[in-house]
């Protein structure tokens, strides 16, 4: 199997880490050779982060160049513009529509871009954006928007709806384990 590339993208504190982590052992389980880089970014100063899962039946590195991602899953709008360059060709952005300013906006120095999953789409890329938070919400949590986020990406992976859900059980908290679940199912929905 030739090796695919799976870009995480977000601002940081949002659950890129469990996403990925997630993502690593769910392919592991099932079998692939697989690769995850740490978060790369300003992780809990709420900078950009971005980290990489590549996974086939052999991955020599975690990297991910511009023109190889498959799928960009983005926690933020302008964050999956910003990662663009690096999908392939007939790759895919899966991203919540969630704006969150970033320190330009904030000091009024820039505005906001507008329509920016429009604008994506008008470049030929396949656009599956959607409000992420909201369904987080709609679980019990806004710290969810991860698991709503993988359980719209599952809908693109040939592996059953039992797999992600025992992975799930795997990764996160006992306590949360019922809520993340439901994020991950209404994402899939």
């Amino acid at each position: 199997m030739e090796t695919k590339n799976i870009m995480i993208v977000g601002v940081g504190g949002q659950g890129s880490l469990l996403a990925s982590k997630l993502l690593g052992r769910l392919l592991l389980d099932k079998g692939y050779d697989v690769k995850v880089s740490e978060v790369h970014g300003m992780s809990q100063r709420g900078g950009s982060v971005v980290t990489y899962v590549r996974f086939g039946d052999k991955v020599y590195s975690p990297i991910i160049d511009k023109g190889e991602a498959d799928f960009i899953v983005s926690f933020e709008l302008l964050e999956a513009a910003r990662w663009t360059e690096y999908l392939k060709q007939g790759g895919r952005i899966v991203t919540n529509t969630q704006q969150i300013n970033p320190m330009p906006v904030i000091t009024g120095a820039a505005q906001y871009p507008q329509q920016l999953a429009e604008k994506m789409a008008g470049l030929g890329i396949q656009v599956d954006a959607f409000d992420a938070l909201g369904l987080a919400e709609e679980a019990g949590s806004s710290k969810a928007v991860n698991l709503v986020l993988m359980g719209r990406l599952s809908r693109y992976f040939d592996i059953s709806e039992d797999d992600w859900h025992a992975a799930i059980e795997k990764s996160v908290p006992a306590k949360f384990l019922e809520m993340n679940q439901k994020a991950f199912s209404l994402g899939r929905a």
